[in-house]
């Protein structure tokens, strides 16, 4: 009984929980870094599984490319949008 009154509780404040536009906008942002990492998590995952080779570590290799690729990206896109940055 006590989890549906405190189910009840959370979603009467579920208006106010959600996130903002400018929230969602980060967020979309930052989605191509997100998805790199995850990809790095996949490769990184599967090679736990098995013992480790040569292809498993290229995988997480080209992952961790990818990865810092995106993070870069994402660092200089938010630079240049910030005013008096720096020369």
């Amino acid at each position: 009984m006590n989890q549906i009154t405190v189910l009840e509780a959370v979603t009467a404040f579920a208006p106010w929980l959600e996130p903002t536009d400018a929230e969602l906008d980060a967020i979309e942002l930052e989605m191509p870094a997100i998805l790199a990492d995850v990809d790095l998590l996949d490769a990184q995952i599967t090679a736990m599984d098995r013992p480790a080779n040569e292809l498993d570590a290229r995988r997480i290799r080209r992952a961790r490319h990818r990865a810092l690729t995106a993070r870069r990206a994402l660092s200089n896109q938010t630079a240049a949008s910030v005013p008096g940055g720096a020369a």
